[in-house]
């Protein structure tokens, strides 16, 4: 070669994208190795310094299920479909609580990791994949908790069964992620130049809460606001989800292919977005 360097020497080129579908899904595979040590650093570093550590997987749904049943079941008198109370929110917080958190942490994605972003080449989309991921464990264990409780009230004689459903338990889980994944990407891709979003997403995603069947069910709903609550995609998905393990809740191939639906083109916007700001949000955030 005489001392000089030929292009197929390398097995990595390092340029900018030639166009905002240039997502480079081969990289993100090649790069599947960081991905995963990215999860082991997010569930490190949360729960690094606390005294309960990973207990607090199960602390926070439970006390949570707890003020649900005491304010809206027992205070508000607010309609479980014929369900007991803990099994009902449980179900809905274990839902909710997956698709926020991918929302949630995959919205600040960009402000939390600006130190690495602006020091070493990795595919970008890796890290709020790694997020994904992450709070997948979470929900995994979360569900632990549902599925113990639906034993406890099980031999309690109480009336709820599995349905059919649940076989389309793995899509409902894809879609909570993918749903929060394009949210997020499309908002921290926004925060590079509007900040000021940062602060609101916590409060919105309360907001959106109330918004989807979380706390009441879909049957409850007044008639003049049940059509603009189904426009909420994660309505569908928790109606469907609470149907399969418990048997209860409005579960229809038109309100699941809904959500697919909005799940991908949210994702689509969000992964073209956060591909166009990657290349200089080093610059304005």
């Amino acid at each position: 070669m005489n001392g000089k360097i030929q292009s197929e020497d390398w097995n990595l080129i390092i340029k900018g994208h030639t166009s905002l579908f240039d997502v480079k899904f081969k990289d993100l595979w090649n790069y599947r190795d960081l991905l995963f040590l990215f999860v082991k650093r997010d569930f490190i570093s949360f729960y690094k310094q606390t005294v309960l550590g990973p207990l607090w997987f199960f602390i926070q749904p439970l006390f949570t299920t707890i003020v649900f049943t005491f304010v809206f079941g027992n205070l508000a008198r607010i309609s479980t479909d014929g369900l007991p109370q803990q099994l009902f929110y449980l179900s809905g917080i274990t839902a909710w609580n997956y698709f926020s958190d991918c929302l949630s942490k995959t919205s600040t994605v960009f402000r939390d990791n600006a130190a690495i972003f602006g020091k070493v080449y990795f595919p970008r989309l890796i890290m709020p994949l790694s997020i994904v991921v992450s709070n997948l464990v979470r929900f995994v264990v979360q569900l632990l908790l549902l599925v113990t409780m639906m034993v406890y009230f099980a031999m309690q004689g109480a009336n709820f069964h599995v349905t059919y459903a649940i076989l389309f338990f793995p899509l409902l889980v894809v879609l909570m992620a993918l749903l929060g994944l394009g949210l997020g990407l499309i908002i921290t891709a926004m925060t590079t130049k509007y900040r000021d979003l940062s602060f609101l997403v916590t409060f919105g995603v309360q907001l959106l809460m109330y918004g989807t069947t979380v706390i009441y069910p879909l049957s409850a709903a007044p008639a003049k606001y049940k059509a603009i609550i189904e426009l909420n995609p994660m309505t569908g998905i928790i109606e469907a989800f609470r149907y399969a393990f418990l048997g209860k809740g409005e579960f229809t191939v038109w309100s699941i292919s809904y959500s697919v639906i909005v799940t991908l083109i949210v994702l689509f916007l969000g992964i073209i977005i956060f591909n166009k700001t990657e290349k200089n949000f080093v610059d304005t955030i």
